[in-house]
């Protein structure tokens, strides 16, 4: 027997929950920013990209836009476009926040993993932490970031590039 699909106009639930994903290519020449932090690298490498690369930001971007089903950062904030060059990705994260908070919705909790064989993150955590918070109106307690490494297993592993996941909870307002 088929399951019966159930169609819903609406989603009356208070909750939603989004999820998010970017990954950057380590280059020289450019800067290492993780969740508003700029990092050293030990091979002096940062991350490429339009804006600032800040990877752990925009993952968490891109989830709170999914969340909502609003589409991606490249969306409103296109890599073809000369405004958004070198743009720092915190500023671009208060716009989605303020998109978030205008269709009705607050932010609950921010959950991430960074994925990097260097440099260390440990260290700058708690920084990232306070920077992500602040810009999402949040308390320390609701944004969780980890680091981990690949085992120098794929990009990521061989030092390539960097990438994060991120996954937020969204409550009706």
């Amino acid at each position: 027997m088929p399951l019966k699909s159930i169609t819903m106009t609406t989603n009356t639930s208070p909750f939603r929950i989004g999820n998010g994903y970017d990954i950057h290519r380590l280059v020289p020449d450019r800067p290492l920013i993780l969740g508003g932090v700029t990092l050293h690298h030990p091979e002096g490498l940062g991350l490429e990209g339009h804006s600032d690369a800040d990877v752990l930001t925009h993952a968490v971007m891109d989830a709170l836009l999914g969340g909502l089903a609003l589409g991606d950062i490249g969306k409103y904030f296109p890599p073809d476009e000369a405004q958004w060059k070198g743009a720092n990705s915190l500023f671009l994260l208060e716009k989605v926040v303020a998109l978030v908070h205008d269709k009705g919705w607050g932010i609950v909790n921010v959950d991430s993993v960074v994925v990097a064989e260097r440099p260390k993150l440990k260290p700058h955590i708690p920084e990232m932490q306070k920077n992500l918070a602040s810009y999402m109106s949040l308390e320390l307690d609701c944004v969780g970031i980890k680091a981990t490494t690949n085992e120098r297993l794929g990009p990521e592993g061989l030092e390539e590039g960097i990438s994060c996941q991120a996954v937020v909870m969204l409550q009706s307002l």
